[in-house]
């Protein structure tokens, strides 16, 4: 690898690391995605300093170059990102279904208190 284009990838693996743990201390990231993306980052540079597992990888895949290797793990991990938010977004909107439906039990029991209540003073 060109000693101009390792160091870009070195910069951007050590900046995307420590972009994340800046994130996490803000509370702007949740610990369990955080964890994704520090792997992802890790690979990012351990792929940086150990070209040759890129390359034997490259081969393994039958890929005739890096970058396309590269692209294909991009797209993986886009597609992995995504199955991951579409589950967990199924999860939130059963939440919320059912936290809707207990809120709407909930309002209605408040409301024939209520109008018990009214009925029994009058």
């Amino acid at each position: 690898m060109p000693i101009r284009q390792m160091i870009v990838a070195l910069l951007v693996s050590l900046g995307l690391l420590i972009f994340i743990v800046e994130m996490v201390r803000r509370r702007r990231l949740r610990e369990e995605y955080a964890l994704l993306w520090l792997i992802t980052a890790a690979g990012i540079l351990i792929l940086t300093l150990r070209f040759n597992w890129l390359m034997w990888l490259t081969r393994f895949i039958g890929a005739d170059e890096p970058m396309s290797t590269l692209f294909f793990l991009g797209v993986l991990f886009s597609m992995f990102i995504s199955l991951h938010y579409s589950t967990r977004i199924s999860q939130l909107n059963e939440q919320v279904k059912d936290l809707t439906q207990a809120l709407a039990i909930t309002q209605a029991r408040l409301e024939a208190a209520k109008a018990h209540e009214i009925g029994e003073e009058r």
